[in-house]
């Protein structure tokens, strides 16, 4: 098995509808790596959706069960696309950043407010009542402390924001 190098991974992070999966495809596409999608990963781990993790077990074991998942996750030349709230754990983000370069993708609360319009079926880790501009003040300065480097999305196309990406890593 090959020893797994650092930093060769790169790791999305951003709040749910920043783009992070549809974004993954791409950059993994245009540099020649593989793609994870976290978010499969735990519901095919699971059995069952986000949202039912959520409505049967609580948002608390969601975050539980994305902790292990993203600790254990040992993959090289992979574009990652995390869960919007695996930057609640301090575990799994350092064991992400141990494997690659963390990308931010910020998107203006605004913009977000139009992309989600799903927010009870979508899986999301909020507490009852939660707004999504709540989540957004709560995960906004989380996604600025793990980010290695920070990209601003707003009504960019998904290949406008690769070209973004790769531009940044490549400096």
């Amino acid at each position: 098995m090959p020893q797994q190098q650092p930093n060769d991974n790169l790791i999305l992070i951003g709040m749910p509808g920043a783009g992070k999966s549809t974004i993954g495809v791409l950059l993994a596409k245009r540099l020649g790596l593989g793609f994870v999608d976290t978010d499969v990963l735990i519901q095919t781990r699971e059995g069952r959706t986000l949202q039912d993790i959520v409505n049967s077990d609580g948002p608390a074991a969601l975050r539980q069960i994305e902790e292990q998942v993203l600790a254990d996750l040992k993959v090289t030349r992979t574009v990652i696309a995390t869960g919007g709230s695996a930057v609640y754990s301090a575990k799994a983000m350092s064991a992400l950043a141990e494997s690659g370069i963390i990308v931010n993708l910020h998107v203006p609360l605004p913009v977000l407010e139009q992309r989600i319009s799903n927010h009870d079926t979508r899986g999301l880790v909020r507490q009852p009542g939660q707004s999504i501009a709540d989540l957004y003040q709560e995960r906004v300065p989380l996604y600025a402390r793990y980010a290695d480097i920070s990209i601003e999305v707003d009504n960019e196309r998904p290949d406008q924001v690769v070209e973004q990406i790769v531009g940044a890593i490549s400096r």
